[in-house]
């Protein structure tokens, strides 16, 4: 059945219309967003689905084809931060952020299902926040920008589910172009839509989905954002933003803490990485970013220390084989990477990785190509 289909089931009466908002994977730029940094995120073709119709009585019912168990019903003036609520509290926290920004929002009848995977690092949550927002615009008549409902999902997984996540993901899922990689200036929003046309360069982008999620990332992504915070206020700087590659060996020499040290030092570079990818793009020379990612991913292994040996085994496998380059992308503690290679040597590279993986002992990871996708959209 088709996702209207499935919400006629479910509710009784056809959708108002049905939307798709896509999951996202990082070419360069890691925990960065939170930073006021830039990031260089591109759409995958992987998408949360929602059938939503509009409710004028106060009643927000939601349903999701992927969880088990029915509809979860809920009373929009009764909505309340940290509450709980599993993965129902993401498209409800968008309700309850557009409300507390003052939109009225009287209700509704989702329906949700996907195709992006969860706990791969590909922002299955931004997905589910976006196509919830988005949805609501339309219904509602909200007028909102692209980037203000980037910034009220972001409010949603930040203040009521209690994940202090950065924009990146949500602002790549309402705002990507087919065919590109979207630079993102976090502190204000501004981007510019960069041609990515790997096939053209005979290149091929793989996702590789270690299909590991290891308990020490619960936590571990907002020490990291306390850690890089109270850097910038040691350094008297708005944000680590502010603190250039020219001056980093100065700006370490004044932090007496080494942990503070290593996340600003994987900060800055991680910054004037995304610049030197943008430069190597804007050329046209592609295949050199491939160095630049590897690089990222032992700033991200050994600075900030959020890979894993699944992670790792990943890059080291891919980089044996041929690859042009390889990193973890996302908050990392497992997810996915990312590999960079010639599309003639892809299978054997993919291979080779799948290998390695059977050979250590762990499950086959999910490999695939990253395609350059479209941002939300209604259908």
């Amino acid at each position: 059945m088709t996702v209207a289909a499935d919400f006629e089931a479910l509710y009784g009466t056809a959708p108002d219309g049905v939307w798709a908002a896509p999951g996202r994977v990082n070419l360069i730029g890691e925990y960065t967003d939170f930073n006021d940094g830039f990031v260089l995120p591109l759409a995958l073709p992987h998408t949360t689905v929602a059938a939503v119709s509009r409710r004028d009585d106060g009643v927000l019912r939601l349903h999701s084809a992927d969880v088990d168990g029915g509809i979860v019903q809920l009373a929009v003036d009764a909505l309340e931060p940290l509450s709980g609520g599993g993965w129902a509290a993401y498209p409800a926290g968008v309700v309850w952020a557009l409300r507390e920004a003052g939109h009225p929002v009287t209700g509704a009848d989702v329906h949700l299902t996907s195709t992006v995977p969860t706990g791969a690092g590909l922002s299955s949550s931004a997905a589910l926040e976006v196509v919830t927002a988005l949805a609501l615009n339309d219904l509602f008549g909200l007028g909102l920008s692209r980037p203000a409902l980037a910034r009220l999902a972001q409010r949603a997984e930040n203040a009521f589910v209690g994940v202090p996540c950065g924009v990146m993901d949500q602002m790549a899922s309402a705002c990507a172009e087919e065919g590109h990689a979207l630079h993102l200036d976090t502190r204000d929003l501004s981007c510019r839509q960069v041609p990515f046309d790997l096939a053209r360069e005979g290149l091929r982008l793989l996702v590789v989905d270690t299909r590991v999620k290891h308990a020490l990332g619960d936590g571990a992504y907002a020490e990291r954002r306390a850690g890089c915070e109270a850097g910038a206020r040691a350094l008297g700087a708005r944000s680590l933003r502010d603190v250039s590659a020219a001056h980093l060996p100065e700006a370490l020499a004044r932090l007496g803490d080494e942990t503070i040290r290593r996340y600003v030092r994987h900060v800055v570079t991680d910054n004037a990485r995304v610049e030197r990818t943008i430069a190597l793009l804007d050329a046209g020379d592609v295949r050199a970013v491939g160095p630049v990612l590897t690089e990222g991913h032992a700033s991200l292994r050994d600075d900030l220390r959020v890979s894993c040996p699944e992670l790792d085994l990943v890059v080291e496998a891919a980089d044996a084989a041929g690859a042009l380059g390889a990193r973890m992308t996302g908050g990392g503690f497992g997810g996915s990477a990312l590999v960079l290679v010639d599309t003639d040597r892809a299978d054997e590279v993919a291979t080779a990785v799948t290998k390695a993986f059977t050979e250590a002992g762990h499950a086959a990871p999910g490999v695939f190509p990253a395609v350059p996708s479209a941002g939300a959209r209604r259908l």
